[in-house]
């Protein structure tokens, strides 16, 4: 338990410190417009309160990741703990924080758009073709997800398919109709349940008879029951996403840039919604590896039920929380995917019309991007649920190998300490380029060759970088020293 409260100390302290540091280092302007004002067209750029920013980029971000991310990553112990606060404070605030700001900086544009900037044109359009395919993924995966624990929770009252329809019709309306008039105003109350099932988690693990496994140096091995199968590296690294880093983030991040009144508000925007999540998933992995007893019960409740994260939710949050709490509890579960899934189709159809440079004003040019997103997310629907999810978190960390390459390379251009996105550029690029070596849905690469692989592609990676940052913006080793 004291490693427990050790990290939630930790990934507090990292936003108070480290994001401040990286406030720092990007250098706010708080006289500065922003897109929000300047761009102001009352359907996507519109200036909000700064707490209801949080709570939509929050929420936006959270999806499933941070809750099924969380009991999956936790079956290996507690070195799930490790990289949830080291990946939090030093790749995803740092991730999350930079991508915003940027977004900001350049009128709100996609992430995509912003890659084809710094990058090069190549980049522009991978990303392109990247975030949409994720976002679709996302869109989909968040409709099957929440329709799934519904149908559980109301013992099958309706069909599944029903459930799907329901949730495919609200995103319909909200991926339309201004950020202000559905999402602004649903948020807060979905964001509510959201804390309300974490603290009330966090007060059960504090004053119940619960056992949490400590960091210590003879629980930092693979606890998982097939190690073998499951490696750590990278495997650990892919399954806890949101609740460290995600590429996914920042598709979401423009639409809050667009929303955002001051650049100082960033911080606790971007990287504060981040930091958030990070506490979220440590509180659902602490409690994953307590209720069924230790790591190894984990393990074997998972295998007995078919790796049924779901499941293993609605169980914990029922028998730990009871009554009222567990419905709270349940509530944030199912809020926390819808309110992801429909910020994914949002930023699709964003980065579509900045793509084919389409005025939102209208509806109907909202309409012509909207449709054909949606018929293809239903034939997606019709995907096996556990091939679209592998396929998600591989793709999501993907992507955020190319956005940390994009701030990387913003830094060096403006001369600022480019390392705090560069070192975990590199680790991002060495996990998911070994995971599609290892992975079953991969190469299926024995582990050693998978290894060698991911270092061979991570070196191609880093000298194709460097090569470019040659030609374009000066030695990357004078950029990233740290006494600049």
């Amino acid at each position: 338990m004291i490693s427990f409260l050790i990290s939630i100390a930790a990934l507090i302290l990292g936003y108070f410190l480290y994001a401040t540091f990286l406030e720092k280092v990007f250098g706010i302007d708080r006289n500065r417009t922003t897109p929000a004002y300047h761009l102001k067209d009352g359907v996507d750029f519109i200036p909000l309160p700064t707490w209801k920013i949080f709570m939509i980029q929050f929420l936006n971000i959270a999806g499933l990741g941070p809750i099924f991310g969380a009991i999956a990553g936790a079956m290996f112990g507690p070195s799930a703990f490790l990289w949830i606060v080291l990946g939090s404070i030093f790749a995803g605030a740092a991730h999350d924080y930079f991508s915003g700001m940027l977004s900001v900086r350049h009128n709100g544009l996609s992430i995509s758009e912003i890659s084809g900037i710094y990058l090069g044109s190549w980049s522009k359009h991978l990303m392109r073709f990247f975030t949409i395919i994720l976002l679709l993924f996302v869109g989909t995966v968040f409709m099957m997800g929440p329709a799934k624990i519904i149908d559980g929770m109301s013992s099958h009252i309706l069909n599944f398919w029903i459930w799907v329809f329901i949730i495919l019709c609200y995103y319909f309306f909200s991926t339309l109709l201004p950020i202000d008039k559905l999402i602004s105003k649903l948020y807060p109350i979905f964001g509510i349940a959201m804390f309300v099932m974490t603290i009330g988690l966090i007060l059960v693990l504090l004053t119940g008879e619960y056992h949490v496994p400590e960091i210590k140096w003879g629980n930092l091995h693979n606890m998982t029951s097939y190690p073998e199968q499951t490696p750590m590296f990278p495997i650990l690294f892919v399954t806890i996403a949101c609740g460290a880093i995600s590429g996914f983030h920042a598709t979401q991040s423009p639409l809050m840039a667009r929303c955002i009144k001051s650049e100082r508000n960033g911080k606790f925007v971007f990287s504060g919604a981040m930091i958030t999540e990070g506490v979220v998933a440590l509180v659902w992995a602490a409690v994953s590896m307590a209720y069924f007893g230790d790591v190894r019960g984990l393990n074997i409740a998972m295998e007995t039920h078919g790796h049924n994260t779901a499941w293993a939710a609605n169980e914990i949050s029922l028998n730990m929380l009871g009554g009222i709490g567990g419905v709270l509890a349940l509530i944030g579960i199912v809020a926390a995917p819808i309110t992801s899934g429909d910020t994914a189709f949002r930023s699709c159809r964003l980065i579509l019309a900045d793509i084919f440079k389409l005025d939102q004003k209208k509806v109907s040019k909202r309409l012509y991007i909207s449709i054909p997103l949606f018929i293809t997310a239903f034939v997606l629907t019709q995907i096996e649920f556990d091939i679209l999810w592998r396929y998600f978190a591989w793709s999501n960390q993907t992507l955020a190998v190319v956005v940390l390459w994009t701030i990387t390379a913003y830094l060096i251009r403006e001369q600022k300490l480019a390392w705090v996105t560069y070192v975990p550029a590199v680790f991002m690029t060495m996990v998911s380029a070994t995971y599609i070596l290892i992975a079953p849905e991969g190469f299926e690469l024995p582990n050693i060759y998978a290894y060698i692989g991911g270092a061979f592609l991570t070196l191609l990676v880093i000298l194709l970088f460097q090569n470019y940052v040659n030609n374009k913006q000066g030695n990357i080793l004078k950029a990233i020293n740290i006494w600049k």
